[in-house]
């Protein structure tokens, strides 16, 4: 399930799986209470499906003790809400980064989409980011062929060289309206955090253990 947390003039959304978690926040019209609750993964899936992704549609929410509702473009969903508490994701977050990189988020995600074309589903090759100074270099190896590419960046920090199973970096990058995006980075062990200032959206993607030999 996805966390739902309505904090004053706040909607706070957090999805997360066993490889990465995504938090989205949007400010509400009005002010309300606290409400915190767990809602089915398949019931939003089924709603984002409906929904016609025109930003000035309004989409109003409804909660009781066991249920959610959903009213938008004449169309009704309600659903059952799951039990319990959910993970504790302030335990996952961390403001700590030794690498820190902003890039233009097409050419990122544009040289990452060109080195998918080279997986089959069920390949987990990791795509390999080398990052220095100005430049980050990208490359993928795999049965059907080798893709290298080289983009331009602003570094803060240490070099780091990093490797990320190429769907979950391309999943968030898809979803960012932001014309630049910030990749904050501890090592080649931990957690990548791809956010805005404001936090308006966070998303947490682990990175895949690689063989820097084979490089």
């Amino acid at each position: 399930g996805e966390l739902f947390e309505v904090k004053d003039n706040e909607l706070k959304v957090v999805s997360l799986d066993g490889h990465r978690m995504s938090i989205r926040k949007i400010i509400l019209k009005e002010h309300y209470n606290d409400i915190k609750v767990i809602v089915p993964g398949k019931t939003l899936g089924e709603i984002s499906k409906i929904l016609n992704g025109d930003n000035e549609s309004e989409v109003q929410i409804f909660f009781s003790s066991n249920h959610i509702m959903f009213d938008f473009d004449s169309t009704l969903v309600v659903s059952r809400l799951i039990e319990g508490e959910y993970f504790r994701i302030s335990q996952m977050l961390s403001s700590d980064y030794e690498t820190k990189v902003s890039v233009n988020r097409r050419t990122f995600l544009d040289s990452i989409e060109r080195a998918s074309i080279l997986i089959r589903e069920n390949d987990k090759k990791p795509i390999i980011l080398n990052i220095e100074d100005s430049k980050m270099s990208l490359k993928l190896n795999s049965s059907f062929g080798t893709m290298n590419a080289e983009i331009l960046i602003h570094k803060t920090g240490q070099d780091l060289m990093i490797g990320f199973n190429p769907k979950f970096l391309s999943d968030a990058l898809r979803i960012i309206d932001d014309e630049e995006v910030t990749l904050y980075m501890m090592n080649a062990k931990s957690p990548c955090f791809i956010k805005d200032e404001d936090e308006s959206y966070i998303y947490l993607i682990l990175p895949v253990n690689f063989n820097a030999a084979a490089i």
